[in-house]
């Protein structure tokens, strides 16, 4: 069992940050939300609010296998303008952990220095946060080394179901897809 975190600040996308919880916990995976400001109460960008199970300022990440960023906006620069998330990101990397990011939470690695050298994707128009030296791929899903990126709010399951593949076995992966009609919804025409 993988021990995520997912950090979330107010204006986060909901479908981006919601769904990849619903996703990896049942694959059985800890999934652990962690609100960046001073309360656990943190409203998203469409005025939903939810009850992180805890504070950024209180974790501990260092068993972190996965930290996630989900994008949505003003969230994703409210993730960017946060000492601890850049702090949190730089251990996690060197430690050689993996990082997902989806939609315009990319900008936030971008400002971080983890999309150097790397294969990237982001919600359009985004990409202009990139290092020049990164490849913008406008990939649905990306991954690249242990970092794993996605496009936008439509990505949030095959993203999600990414994420899951990084500790499951694909065919826990596959019969999450099947259960949840995830293949049924890709043959429609």
């Amino acid at each position: 069992m993988a021990k995520v975190y997912e950090f979330l600040a107010v204006g986060f996308e909901d479908i981006e940050a919601l769904t990849t919880v619903d996703v990896l916990r049942r694959a059985g995976h800890e999934v652990v939300t962690l609100s960046i400001t001073a309360e656990r109460e943190v409203t998203s960008a469409h005025g939903v609010t939810v009850l992180a199970d805890g504070l950024l300022a209180d974790a501990d990440l260092a068993d972190a296998d996965l930290l996630l960023l989900p994008g949505g906006l003003p969230g994703a620069t409210n993730l960017n303008d946060s000492a601890e998330v850049h702090q949190a990101l730089a251990a996690q990397a060197s430690r050689g952990g993996y990082i997902g990011a989806i939609c315009a939470a990319p900008l936030v690695l971008a400002a971080a220095g983890l999309l150097d050298g790397r294969r990237a994707t982001c919600y359009p128009g985004f990409e202009s946060t990139f290092p020049a030296m990164s490849i913008y791929t406008g990939d649905v899903v990306c991954r690249d080394g242990n970092i794993i990126t996605a496009n936008g709010p439509a990505a949030a399951l095959p993203y999600a179901y990414e994420l899951a593949g990084l500790f499951s076995d694909s065919e826990q992966v596959e019969a999450l897809k099947e259960g949840m009609m995830f293949n049924r919804l890709m043959k429609q025409d």
